[in-house]
């Protein structure tokens, strides 16, 4: 079976249409195998991204390599928090009734061990822009550079992937109220061309998080997802990487904490949620677990 085969399907497609992500914390430890064991046979891995949290492996008595919780952070009048949870489920679809069912069917196999804790709606925000109005993903890695980044190539945990997750809240009418070149240097892009910005200052979210920058590289494939509720709205970020040091390694620069310059990005928007999952691989069409069960 090819590595490409072995992935979680929904990781490597296009942004859906509409999504969901439900978080789970255990509720029942000794029923943890069983609730598992019938999602990956009940359920279909082409409609949902399934992450496995540090709390779940634990249960199950088992070390992923590689997995770990969420590091809490904090830098210059910001705070990153983790609110690590055991279990995420991202379902997507064409329109929100199918994954309205699907949450259900989801929600219902695995009731038994787990319960939800957190639910968010998410989706395509103007043929994929953030609710700023400025494109995401653009410096997305393709083809096989995404499975690169995104995939764990061999040894037991080939074809699976880890994923950092946090919900953001913007404060839009904070960075509308800039002008637009404010608001274009903030970022580090021009909102109209999406070109990036020779003359932006260090600070720009671009500029700080430049996957080529790093030492080793930092690539991640992003699949984040604007929201929005009553009164908030934001981005559901999510990015799909081989190791988790890739991650931290970005989220340490952009908190100031490398070189005492924060991230642009927190003029305007803070993160309230932060959790890292393991995906683990498919066979046959279903989720394979029997590295965990």
């Amino acid at each position: 079976m090819s590595i490409v085969e072995r992935i979680q399907p929904g990781i490597l497609k296009p942004v859906p249409t509409v999504a969901r992500s439900l978080t789970f914390c255990i509720d029942q430890p000794k029923k943890v195998r069983e609730s598992l064991a019938r999602l990956a046979s009940e359920h279909a891995s082409d409609c949902a991204i399934v992450g496995i949290g540090e709390p779940c492996a634990l249960a199950l008595e088992r070390s992923v390599p590689g997995l770990a919780t969420f590091p809490a952070m904090s830098g210059a009048g910001l705070a990153v928090p983790s609110t690590q949870d055991a279990l995420w489920v991202r379902l997507c679809g064409p329109d929100r009734g199918v994954v309205f069912d699907a949450a259900r069917s989801v929600r219902a196999l695995l009731s038994d061990a787990f319960r939800v804790s957190d639910t968010l709606d998410t989706f395509v925000y103007h043929g994929g822009r953030d609710l700023t109005r400025f494109e995401d993903g653009t410096e997305n890695p393709k083809d096989e550079a995404a499975i690169d980044a995104a995939i764990v190539r061999s040894g037991a945990l080939a074809g699976s992937s880890f994923v950092a997750v946090q919900t953001w809240v913007h404060d839009l009418g904070r960075f509308e109220a800039h002008t637009p070149k404010e608001r274009d240097h903030i970022i580090g892009r021009s909102a109209e061309t999406n070109d990036e910005l020779d003359d932006a200052p260090d600070s720009a979210h671009v500029k700080r998080t430049a996957q080529e920058s790093y030492e080793p590289a930092a690539f991640m494939l992003r699949r984040s997802m604007p929201w929005a509720g009553v009164d908030k709205e934001g981005l559901e970020f999510v990015s799909f990487v081989a190791s988790v040091d890739t991650f931290t390694r970005v989220m340490r620069r952009m908190t100031g904490c490398e070189d005492g310059i924060v991230d642009g990005l927190f003029s305007f928007s803070r993160p309230v949620t932060g959790g890292f999952y393991w995906c683990p691989p498919v066979k046959d069409g279903k989720l394979d677990l029997g590295f965990l069960i």
